[in-house]
Protein backbone atom coordinates (compact mmCIF):
# COMPACT_ATOMS: atom_id res chain seq x y z
CA UNK A 1 0.00 0.00 0.00
CA UNK A 2 2.38 2.34 0.91
CA UNK A 3 4.67 1.22 -2.24
CA UNK A 4 1.53 2.37 -4.18
CA UNK A 5 0.97 5.23 -2.47
CA UNK A 6 4.39 6.32 -2.99
CA UNK A 7 4.00 5.69 -6.83
CA UNK A 8 1.30 8.01 -6.88
CA UNK A 9 2.88 10.56 -5.43
CA UNK A 10 5.73 10.60 -7.66
CA UNK A 11 3.96 10.71 -10.57
CA UNK A 12 1.33 13.61 -9.55
CA UNK A 13 4.59 15.13 -8.79
CA UNK A 14 6.17 14.71 -11.95
CA UNK A 15 2.54 16.15 -13.92
CA UNK A 16 2.66 19.18 -11.47
CA UNK A 17 6.49 19.99 -12.65
CA UNK A 18 5.39 19.59 -16.24
CA UNK A 19 2.62 21.74 -15.93
CA UNK A 20 4.62 24.43 -13.96
CA UNK A 21 7.48 24.24 -16.50
CA UNK A 22 4.90 24.67 -19.43
CA UNK A 23 3.68 27.40 -17.62
CA UNK A 24 7.48 29.26 -17.40
CA UNK A 25 7.89 29.25 -20.87
CA UNK A 26 4.55 30.88 -21.92
CA UNK A 27 4.99 34.38 -22.27
CA UNK A 28 2.38 36.01 -20.42
CA UNK A 29 3.34 40.14 -21.53
CA UNK A 30 3.04 38.84 -24.63
CA UNK A 31 -0.41 37.43 -24.06
CA UNK A 32 -1.30 41.02 -22.44
CA UNK A 33 -0.13 42.85 -25.61
CA UNK A 34 -2.44 40.51 -27.39
CA UNK A 35 -5.19 40.78 -25.46
CA UNK A 36 -4.29 45.02 -25.89
CA UNK A 37 -3.92 44.57 -29.54
CA UNK A 38 -7.61 42.89 -30.00
CA UNK A 39 -8.82 46.31 -28.59
CA UNK A 40 -6.65 48.62 -30.50
CA UNK A 41 -7.91 50.06 -33.93
CA UNK A 42 -4.53 51.64 -34.70
CA UNK A 43 -5.27 54.30 -37.34
CA UNK A 44 -9.15 53.57 -38.04
CA UNK A 45 -11.34 55.26 -35.69
CA UNK A 46 -14.09 53.43 -33.53
CA UNK A 47 -17.53 54.52 -32.18
CA UNK A 48 -20.18 52.23 -30.91
CA UNK A 49 -23.71 52.45 -28.55
CA UNK A 50 -23.48 50.61 -24.86
CA UNK A 51 -26.62 50.00 -23.07
CA UNK A 52 -26.09 49.36 -19.34
CA UNK A 53 -28.95 48.29 -17.10
CA UNK A 54 -28.11 48.64 -13.71
CA UNK A 55 -30.07 46.87 -10.75
CA UNK A 56 -29.96 47.83 -6.87
CA UNK A 57 -32.19 45.95 -4.44
CA UNK A 58 -35.07 47.18 -3.87
CA UNK A 59 -34.92 49.71 -7.21
CA UNK A 60 -36.50 49.08 -9.90
CA UNK A 61 -33.95 48.36 -12.75
CA UNK A 62 -32.73 51.73 -14.50
CA UNK A 63 -31.27 51.87 -18.25
CA UNK A 64 -28.04 54.63 -19.27
CA UNK A 65 -26.99 54.83 -23.05
CA UNK A 66 -23.57 56.11 -23.84
CA UNK A 67 -22.05 56.61 -27.27
CA UNK A 68 -18.27 55.78 -27.81
CA UNK A 69 -16.17 57.43 -29.94
CA UNK A 70 -12.46 56.27 -29.95
CA UNK A 71 -8.92 57.81 -31.77
CA UNK A 72 -7.08 54.87 -30.54
CA UNK A 73 -3.78 56.20 -31.90
CA UNK A 74 -3.75 59.22 -30.56
CA UNK A 75 -5.64 57.88 -27.05
CA UNK A 76 -8.52 60.08 -27.47
CA UNK A 77 -11.74 59.63 -26.39
CA UNK A 78 -15.44 60.99 -26.32
CA UNK A 79 -18.21 59.57 -24.12
CA UNK A 80 -21.37 61.05 -25.02
CA UNK A 81 -24.78 60.11 -22.52
CA UNK A 82 -28.24 59.95 -24.35
CA UNK A 83 -30.08 58.32 -21.55
CA UNK A 84 -31.90 59.14 -19.71
CA UNK A 85 -33.24 62.19 -20.66
CA UNK A 86 -32.07 64.28 -17.48
CA UNK A 87 -28.39 63.18 -18.34
CA UNK A 88 -28.49 63.48 -21.97
CA UNK A 89 -25.84 65.84 -23.83
CA UNK A 90 -23.34 65.28 -20.72
CA UNK A 91 -19.99 63.91 -21.77
CA UNK A 92 -16.38 63.51 -21.41
CA UNK A 93 -13.32 64.06 -23.64
CA UNK A 94 -10.26 62.54 -22.78
CA UNK A 95 -7.08 63.66 -24.85
CA UNK A 96 -3.64 62.37 -24.45
CA UNK A 97 -3.76 62.59 -20.23
CA UNK A 98 -6.37 65.67 -19.97
CA UNK A 99 -10.01 64.41 -19.23
CA UNK A 100 -12.46 67.16 -19.21
CA UNK A 101 -16.44 66.41 -18.29
CA UNK A 102 -19.19 68.70 -19.28
CA UNK A 103 -22.25 69.52 -18.32
CA UNK A 104 -24.80 70.81 -20.67
CA UNK A 105 -27.18 72.34 -18.36
CA UNK A 106 -24.14 74.79 -17.18
CA UNK A 107 -22.20 74.92 -19.90
CA UNK A 108 -19.48 74.37 -18.16
CA UNK A 109 -16.18 71.90 -18.36
CA UNK A 110 -14.15 70.43 -15.36
CA UNK A 111 -11.39 68.73 -14.95
CA UNK A 112 -12.11 64.41 -14.43
CA UNK A 113 -10.49 61.39 -14.30
CA UNK A 114 -11.20 58.30 -16.13
CA UNK A 115 -11.92 57.06 -13.06
CA UNK A 116 -15.42 58.08 -12.89
CA UNK A 117 -18.47 55.71 -12.74
CA UNK A 118 -20.87 56.68 -15.60
CA UNK A 119 -24.13 57.76 -14.52
CA UNK A 120 -24.01 55.87 -10.87
CA UNK A 121 -23.98 52.10 -13.06
CA UNK A 122 -20.87 49.63 -11.76
CA UNK A 123 -19.01 51.22 -15.42
CA UNK A 124 -15.82 53.72 -15.27
CA UNK A 125 -14.82 55.79 -18.17
CA UNK A 126 -11.84 53.96 -18.21
CA UNK A 127 -13.77 51.07 -18.89
CA UNK A 128 -14.50 52.54 -22.86
CA UNK A 129 -10.94 52.90 -24.01
CA UNK A 130 -8.53 50.84 -25.34
CA UNK A 131 -6.78 48.04 -23.47
CA UNK A 132 -3.46 48.83 -21.93
CA UNK A 133 -2.74 45.85 -19.45
CA UNK A 134 0.81 45.59 -20.76
CA UNK A 135 1.89 48.92 -20.80
CA UNK A 136 0.36 49.74 -16.83
CA UNK A 137 0.47 46.72 -15.25
CA UNK A 138 3.04 43.80 -14.38
CA UNK A 139 2.83 40.23 -13.72
CA UNK A 140 3.25 39.02 -10.02
CA UNK A 141 1.48 35.78 -10.52
CA UNK A 142 0.72 33.62 -12.89
CA UNK A 143 -1.31 30.15 -13.31
CA UNK A 144 -3.80 28.34 -15.09
CA UNK A 145 -7.67 26.83 -14.37
CA UNK A 146 -10.95 26.34 -16.13
CA UNK A 147 -13.94 28.88 -16.33
CA UNK A 148 -16.92 27.10 -18.07
CA UNK A 149 -16.03 25.14 -20.70
CA UNK A 150 -12.41 26.97 -21.37
CA UNK A 151 -9.27 26.33 -20.23
CA UNK A 152 -7.81 29.69 -19.01
CA UNK A 153 -4.54 31.78 -17.91
CA UNK A 154 -4.94 33.64 -14.39
CA UNK A 155 -2.96 36.42 -14.53
CA UNK A 156 -2.26 38.89 -11.43
CA UNK A 157 -1.30 42.20 -11.85
CA UNK A 158 -0.03 45.04 -10.43
CA UNK A 159 -0.20 48.62 -11.20
CA UNK A 160 2.68 50.38 -12.82
CA UNK A 161 1.04 53.74 -12.44
CA UNK A 162 -1.57 55.61 -10.61
CA UNK A 163 -3.56 56.64 -13.59
CA UNK A 164 -5.51 53.34 -13.81
CA UNK A 165 -8.96 52.75 -11.99
CA UNK A 166 -7.61 49.78 -10.00
CA UNK A 167 -4.26 49.09 -8.24
CA UNK A 168 -4.40 45.24 -8.54
CA UNK A 169 -6.26 43.15 -11.42
CA UNK A 170 -6.70 39.19 -11.73
CA UNK A 171 -7.40 38.34 -15.42
CA UNK A 172 -8.72 35.52 -16.39
CA UNK A 173 -7.97 34.33 -20.27
CA UNK A 174 -9.18 31.98 -22.63
CA UNK A 175 -5.68 29.63 -23.70
CA UNK A 176 -7.04 29.22 -27.49
CA UNK A 177 -7.51 33.26 -28.07
CA UNK A 178 -6.24 36.23 -26.01
CA UNK A 179 -9.66 37.40 -24.58
CA UNK A 180 -10.41 38.16 -20.92
CA UNK A 181 -13.55 35.77 -19.66
CA UNK A 182 -13.62 37.37 -16.20
CA UNK A 183 -11.35 40.72 -14.35
CA UNK A 184 -11.59 41.16 -10.83
CA UNK A 185 -10.38 44.69 -9.14
CA UNK A 186 -8.94 45.17 -6.03
CA UNK A 187 -8.20 48.27 -3.85
CA UNK A 188 -5.27 48.83 -2.64
CA UNK A 189 -5.72 47.17 0.40
CA UNK A 190 -6.27 43.85 -1.55
CA UNK A 191 -9.96 44.28 -1.37
CA UNK A 192 -12.21 42.64 -4.11
CA UNK A 193 -14.13 45.67 -5.27
CA UNK A 194 -15.38 44.60 -8.50
CA UNK A 195 -15.91 41.59 -10.48
CA UNK A 196 -16.18 42.11 -14.57
CA UNK A 197 -17.92 38.96 -16.61
CA UNK A 198 -16.54 38.95 -20.47
CA UNK A 199 -19.31 37.14 -21.50
CA UNK A 200 -18.41 34.65 -24.32
CA UNK A 201 -20.24 36.51 -27.19
CA UNK A 202 -18.49 38.75 -29.68
CA UNK A 203 -19.18 41.33 -32.42
CA UNK A 204 -16.41 41.08 -35.04
CA UNK A 205 -15.31 44.61 -36.39
CA UNK A 206 -12.04 45.55 -37.42
CA UNK A 207 -10.47 42.21 -37.14
CA UNK A 208 -10.99 42.68 -34.07
CA UNK A 209 -12.74 41.10 -31.51
CA UNK A 210 -15.44 43.23 -28.73
CA UNK A 211 -17.31 41.61 -26.04
CA UNK A 212 -20.86 41.74 -26.86
CA UNK A 213 -22.08 42.17 -23.33
CA UNK A 214 -20.32 42.30 -19.87
CA UNK A 215 -21.56 42.19 -16.22
CA UNK A 216 -20.08 44.27 -13.76
CA UNK A 217 -20.65 43.27 -10.20
CA UNK A 218 -20.45 45.54 -6.91
CA UNK A 219 -18.33 43.67 -4.29
CA UNK A 220 -19.09 46.29 -1.97
CA UNK A 221 -22.60 46.92 -2.27
CA UNK A 222 -23.96 43.70 -2.24
CA UNK A 223 -26.63 43.03 -4.95
CA UNK A 224 -25.55 46.05 -7.29
CA UNK A 225 -24.81 44.87 -10.64
CA UNK A 226 -24.41 46.44 -14.40
CA UNK A 227 -24.98 44.61 -17.71
CA UNK A 228 -23.24 46.40 -20.51
CA UNK A 229 -24.64 45.40 -24.42
CA UNK A 230 -22.79 46.74 -27.34
CA UNK A 231 -24.36 47.50 -30.46
CA UNK A 232 -24.04 50.24 -33.69
CA UNK A 233 -20.58 49.19 -33.87
CA UNK A 234 -18.70 51.26 -36.32
CA UNK A 235 -15.07 51.17 -37.94
CA UNK A 236 -14.14 54.28 -40.13
CA UNK A 237 -12.57 58.25 -40.25
CA UNK A 238 -14.26 60.26 -38.16
CA UNK A 239 -14.09 64.12 -38.06
CA UNK A 240 -11.19 65.36 -36.66
CA UNK A 241 -13.77 67.89 -34.97
CA UNK A 242 -15.08 65.09 -32.92
CA UNK A 243 -12.42 64.83 -30.42
CA UNK A 244 -12.83 68.53 -29.36
CA UNK A 245 -14.58 70.50 -26.41
CA UNK A 246 -16.73 72.11 -29.37
CA UNK A 247 -18.11 68.90 -30.35
CA UNK A 248 -19.73 68.17 -27.08
CA UNK A 249 -20.93 71.65 -26.66
CA UNK A 250 -22.93 71.42 -29.91
CA UNK A 251 -24.05 67.91 -30.01
CA UNK A 252 -27.30 66.71 -28.03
Amino acid sequence: MKRILMIIAVVAAALAGATGAFAATTDFKAILRNIDSMQDFGKQDYSAVYNIVSEKPDENPSTTQVKIFRRDQHNQIVILLQKPDKQKGQGYLKIDDNVWFYDPESGNFSHSTMKENINNTDAKSSDFKRYTFADDYTITQSGEGKLGAYDVWILTLEAKNNEVSYQKVRLTIRKDKPLPLKEEDFSVSDRLMRTILFLPTYVEAGGKLIPAKIKMIDEISKGNQSVLTISDVAIGKLPDSTFSKSFLERVQ
